[in-house]
């Protein structure tokens, strides 16, 4: 993929988010480098040095920890045309407090995180962007804590759907599950009486 097919690939993300000019879009665009990983890969490990920031270009990915007992816990998941987590809020001193996994065939945009936080200080546009990706992380979060406190596991499994319509069809049950803070035979239970 040449640099203006990246350009173009980017685009639609970064306008999603908080559009930017041109001129910006060329420099982010000239930061990025492709990354191609298959179903199953893990390509942020918990625990390494991690420096970078992505954009979900094609396939779907997730975050994910080890609990004490050693079973996979699902905190976000990540849809093509989505930017993933901040480095500055996954890692600390650029060592990965989570996992990411590619659930489908995924293809990710890399931007070295220095030279991207680099760009944000020179460029205002670039900054609101970087901000708004921030907050919309952070809100993401609390609506999951939110519903994980107040809501049911039906009403959870609900709020899933209509975020993730698809995603029950695409990705292990598994991983739904523990995603929503319960058992994979209680989620079986659920999606069958909501089929009755």
């Amino acid at each position: 993929m040449n640099v203006e097919q990246i350009k173009e690939q980017t685009r639609p993300i970064v306008n999603k988010v908080s559009p930017v000019s041109e001129d910006s879009l060329d420099l982010m665009s000239g930061l990025i480098a492709l990354e191609v990983y298959e179903k199953g890969d893990v390509f942020i490990d918990r625990g390494r040095k991690n420096n970078k920031e992505y954009f979900v270009y094609e396939g779907v990915c997730r975050s994910y920890l080890l609990s004490p007992e050693g079973e996979e816990v699902t905190i976000s998941y990540f849809l093509e045309g989505s930017v993933l987590s901040p480095n500055k809020t996954r890692t600390a001193n650029q060592i990965s407090h989570l996992n990411f996994q590619a659930l489908t065939k995924v293809t990710v945009a890399s931007l070295n995180a220095e030279k991207f936080e680099q760009l944000m200080i020179n460029h205002m546009d670039i900054r609101e962007f970087g901000n708004m990706v921030l907050q919309n992380e952070l809100l993401a979060k609390v609506e999951k804590e939110i519903a994980l406190a107040s809501l049911s596991a039906k009403e959870r499994l609900l709020l899933f759907r209509e975020k993730y319509h698809f995603l029950e069809n695409l990705i292990s049950h598994v991983d739904i599950a523990s995603y929503l803070g319960i058992t994979n035979i209680s989620l079986s239970r659920l999606r069958k009486g909501l089929l009755e």
